[in-house]
């Protein structure tokens, strides 16, 4: 297949994509010290950092906080939480946005959740992060309206 446009270019290596594969491996990267830092710590303040000051979460239910709201409850969630062990199935990357789907399993026989985020990379900081928590046990029970009706 022949293409004016590409044949035009001048000959040099694919330094786009060599670009944007760093730009998706960095934000993979920032994304992976926030969790890791999150779990090590027990603690928001070495997350705090590497969010943006006008970080904002957005909730399932169409609710936002700011970067001090969510670190705040975030710093709440994590009394109970302490000793919550986190699997990271996927983590996944292009442009400024990264997906992780985790399973995690809650303390004290605590059931075990799956958990979809989505953060938005701005500037090497995270600018924006959305969040789905699903106890495991209720997602088979979510799957019905998947079957087809008897009739």
């Amino acid at each position: 297949m022949k293409s004016d446009f590409i044949d035009r270019q001048p000959a040099r290596g694919n330094t786009a994509s060599m670009t944007t594969e760093n730009k998706t491996t960095e934000n993979k990267t920032i994304v992976g010290r926030a969790l890791a830092e999150l779990l090590t710590t027990g603690g928001v303040d070495a997350l705090e950092p590497l969010l943006s000051d006008g970080f904002v979460h957005h909730r399932p239910d169409s609710t936002s906080s700011t970067k001090a709201e969510w670190l705040a409850a975030v710093r709440k969630a994590l009394v109970p939480l302490a000793g919550m062990q986190v699997e990271v199935v996927h983590l996944l990357s292009e442009g400024d946005h990264v997906v992780m789907h985790s399973r995690r399993r809650l303390p004290a026989a605590g059931p075990e959740i799956a958990v979809v985020d989505i953060w938005r990379i701005e500037d090497g900081l995270i600018a924006e992060g959305w969040e789905i928590i699903e106890p495991t046990a209720q997602a088979a029970a979510n799957l019905v309206w998947w079957e087809p009706a008897e009739r």
